[in-house]
């Protein structure tokens, strides 16, 4: 009987050449176009020169890597030969963390609509105040609650439903927070993370020279260049029907749709709570 050990640790230089040897064995070679020669082959999947001509790299490269050598190859390499090896995406990521590279983002298009699983966790979160956003800011989906809370997004023009032009620009939401500087603040330095994430987003760059030409606040807070990724706080609102409400609130990202964030507001104290009740049930 065969037992399996796993290593306390690590090793990544072994664990990326046992990873790159078994992927590159899973793979037929008549997938390829390449001539299957299946009498002389000695193991399945292509050959080691087949993988080193696809990556565009030498064979002895490949043998060295495969043979755990040390060598640590670079992002390029890596995106490389994921695609020679016809990686997934979870494996291309696990490819990269075990090269100790940056992986590169993927070139596909920022959400611009909710993905129908989030849209239904939305609703579903009710009676909690909720909604979704993608990295830009962009609302894509809410809860009744969180348009009784802050706004009926539906209301508005779809490329003014942005979380930031809101709290800039929107007569009403403009006067919504009692500390509206850190709230700004807060935001402001959020986007700058996002915008240096997706450098190829060209409408979060031209969201950016709207509210940089058009908004003095966010002018002067945007050179500072403070950066902060905001995932958990608080915020005090000051409503028009209810009063004053503390919240707090929670920002989840969906490992299967990271460019979604889902944001969940939830009462700070009892009459916060109860003023989130009495507006909840109209």
């Amino acid at each position: 009987m065969t037992t399996h050990t796993v290593d306390r640790t690590v090793d990544a230089t072994q664990e990326l050449a046992a990873f790159l040897r078994t992927r590159r064995e899973r793979l037929d070679p008549d997938d390829f176009g390449l001539p299957s020669r299946r009498r002389s082959r000695r193991t399945p999947g292509l050959r080691r020169e087949e993988v080193a001509e696809l990556a565009g790299v030498s064979i002895d490269y490949i043998v060295r890597l495969e043979q755990g050598r040390g060598l640590r190859p670079s992002a390029d390499v890596v995106e490389a030969l994921s695609r020679a090896l016809r990686l997934a995406p979870d494996e291309r990521v696990y490819l990269f963390d075990l090269a100790q590279q940056r992986r590169p983002r993927n070139a596909g298009s920022p959400a611009t609509t909710a993905v129908p699983p989030l849209a239904r966790l939305v609703a579903d979160l009710s009676p909690l105040p909720a909604m979704l956003m993608n990295h830009r800011y962009d609302i894509l989906a809410w809860n009744g609650e969180m348009a009784e809370l802050l706004l009926d997004f539906g209301t508005l023009p779809p490329a003014r439903r942005n979380a930031m032009w809101l709290c800039l620009m929107h007569p009403r939401i403009r006067e919504f927070y009692v500390d509206r500087e850190r709230v700004v603040r807060e935001g402001i330095a959020h986007l700058r993370a996002a915008w240096a994430a997706h450098p190829e987003d060209k409408a979060l760059t031209d969201l950016i020279t709207e509210f940089t030409t058009h908004d003095e606040e966010f002018a002067r807070l945007w050179a500072e260049r403070d950066v902060k990724v905001n995932g958990r706080g608080n915020k005090v609102i000051r409503h028009p029907d209810v009063g004053v409400l503390a919240l707090q609130f929670e920002v989840l990202m969906p490992l299967q749709d990271p460019d979604q964030r889902l944001l969940i507001y939830r009462a700070a104290d009892d009459e916060s709570q109860s003023a989130l009740d009495r507006l909840c049930a109209r």
